[in-house]
């Protein structure tokens, strides 16, 4: 399978993005997923929310890594085998909520407001395996420490946005860069967006891209069976 890498500068598009968004810009960019709108500072995040027109009682989540998730993530070693599994031996996108360590000094460098926004109940939702791009920006925001918030780039409740020309202008205008690679790898023909699971009870939150995938590997190889999709 062709690599973004081989078609685009992903190193210096992802340091790009980064100094965008440590200098207090927004950026919207390509993801596996979908395309996604990032931030780092209080006065962007607002910016992307009114954007949105998104409630302030919704979450956003922190931009993660296998690296991000193993340092800040507690979880014991089963389940941390299980996303290993899924993220990097099945290279599949999820979507991981689990409680974070408090003493992290990487968490520690949100501000109140951004920590109050990016975390629920003591958990954090980071977003595993969403593209070489991301990783790209995730491993910049480890590496210096900075770390970035993230929703989908579109307006709320509307679905997810596989291609940049379908997302909203609203949204868009609220960008200080555009990172455009085409089409979404997993776009499907609805809005899905990455699936979400809560580790702490195996909840799943959100049924979105490639559940039936990761389903299937949590019960072939962990005997673990997650509840189907309610047929609609």
């Amino acid at each position: 399978m062709e690599k973004m890498s081989d078609r685009f500068d992903v190193k210096g598009d992802a340091r790009n993005a980064f100094d965008c968004l440590s200098r207090g810009g927004v950026v919207i960019a390509h993801y596996d997923v979908s395309y996604a709108i990032l931030c780092a500072t209080d006065e962007s995040l607002r910016r992307v929310y009114a954007a949105k027109s998104r409630s302030y009682d919704r979450a956003s989540g922190v931009i993660g890594s296998v690296e991000i998730h193993e340092n800040v993530h507690v979880l014991d070693e089963e389940k941390r085998r299980m996303i290993r599994a899924v993220t990097v031996d099945h290279d599949l996108p999820l979507s991981v909520i689990a409680p974070y360590r408090t003493d992290s000094p990487f968490m520690a460098k949100l501000s109140p407001f951004l920590l109050g926004m990016a975390t629920r109940d003591g958990t954090v939702n980071f977003l595993l395996n969403a593209g070489e791009l991301r990783d790209e920006i995730a491993a910049l925001s480890w590496r210096e420490q900075l770390p970035l918030i993230g929703s989908s780039a579109n307006a709320s409740l509307r679905g997810t946005k596989y291609r940049v020309e379908d997302i909203e202008q609203s949204v868009r205008d609220c960008a200080d860069l555009i990172i455009d690679y085409g089409q979404s790898r997993h776009a499907r023909t609805v809005g899905l967006s990455s699936t979400q699971i809560d580790f702490r009870t195996m909840k799943v939150v959100r049924y979105g891209t490639c559940f039936d995938e990761i389903a299937a590997v949590f019960e072939s190889e962990f005997g673990v069976a997650l509840p189907p999709k309610a047929a609609a």
